[in-house]
């Protein structure tokens, strides 16, 4: 049986589970090394903090929702292990863009 997921995130906080994105190779046949992609991860949003609170002392609109698959950048968040699997957790505004 499954863990139940536990984690609230803070406000501003978003917790995202990477998605594997396969292997890279060049044309060539050679293998990409992670460390040599420059491109955005991808991951899916499995819980969501409420928004951030702004100077003016209201709150930041929340723009994802658990569910939906994002892009971030690579080297974003703080890693965390639960239940065997890894997530991060990510600022709001580290996320790039997301599918509706």
């Amino acid at each position: 049986m499954a863990k139940k997921f536990v984690y609230v995130p803070a406000p501003g906080r978003v917790i995202v589970r990477p998605l594997e994105e396969g292997e890279q190779r060049t044309t060539g046949g050679i293998v990409i090394p992670d460390s040599a992609k420059e491109r955005p991860s991808l991951g899916e949003v499995v819980a969501v903090g409420e928004g951030r609170l702004l100077d003016n002392g209201q709150r930041a609109k929340v723009f994802v929702e658990p569910g939906m698959k994002v892009l971030y950048g690579k080297y974003s968040g703080n890693e965390f292990k639960f239940g065997g699997q890894e997530y991060l957790i990510l600022r709001d505004d580290d996320i790039m863009a997301w599918q509706k």
